[in-house]
């Protein structure tokens, strides 16, 4: 099971957030480059690096900082946040971003995932942000009306083989993850699932390694101490 820190960026600052909620924002630092140094001197397996203000469409612009991150580190970086056009996808990869997260372009305009798929498949990630079973999209502010395994099966027919699942109402609340929809998702398909949202601990941590996640992302956990990048390579 890899090990993937959180990198999220709004305004230029290392953040996280509430499921999601601007409006219920922590800083962790004003320098991303030197937090995604500190998680490669840990061990991690690759970044998640999010452009907040992408996603929420705050007319900010991360993307010298997230180009910046993956220059000054040698582990993989997987990009998120705001990638809503083919060009925006291919800027990326000539970026040198090992992975882009796909969320509500995919859904919105699933031809464009079946046109980048046809080179790029195995740097295509797909969002599953669910919330009650339901994939969320936009910043998690609208629902797709598909249920998780609907949508993992419609991605998998274009070729698609790497998920990142996301319970939205248990993101930054540190209070587990929702093992039932990872279990169903994880039992369902021989794609890989991506694991985030709500690990706090490293019982979390085993559980969902246990269940067969290929990857797992931690955020809160880690900026508030309560996990360590070393703690949990040490039982992936």
């Amino acid at each position: 099971m890899r090990v993937i820190p959180a990198v999220d960026i709004m305004d230029g600052n290392v953040v996280r957030l509430v499921k999601g909620n601007p409006a219920d924002k922590v800083i962790y630092g004003n320098d991303p480059i030197e937090t995604a140094k500190k998680w490669e001197r840990a061990g991690a397996d690759m970044l998640h690096v999010v452009d907040l203000d992408a996603t929420l469409r705050t007319g900010r612009n991360n993307s010298e900082i997230v180009s910046r991150i993956i220059d000054a580190v040698n582990i993989p970086v997987e990009v998120a946040g705001g990638i809503r056009s083919v060009p925006a996808v291919k800027e990326m990869f000539h970026k040198n971003a090992a992975r882009v997260v796909l969320g509500t372009m995919a859904y919105k305009n699933p031809d464009s995932v079946r046109q980048l798929a046809k080179k790029n498949r195995n740097k295509i990630v797909i969002s599953l942000d669910q919330n009650n079973g339901m994939v969320m999209i936009d910043g998690w502010r609208e629902t797709t009306g598909s249920g998780v395994i609907d949508s993992m099966i419609f991605f998998m027919n274009m070729g698609i083989k790497e998920f990142l699942l996301t319970s939205v109402d248990r993101d930054g609340m540190m209070n587990g993850p929702d093992i039932t929809v990872l279990s169903s998702a994880v039992s369902f398909t021989s794609a890989n699932i991506i694991a985030s949202g709500g690990i706090s601990s490293i019982e979390d941590a085993i559980r969902v390694r246990n269940i067969g996640c290929s990857a797992v992302i931690l955020g809160k956990a880690l900026y508030e101490d309560k996990l360590s990048v070393e703690r949990v390579k040490a039982i992936s």
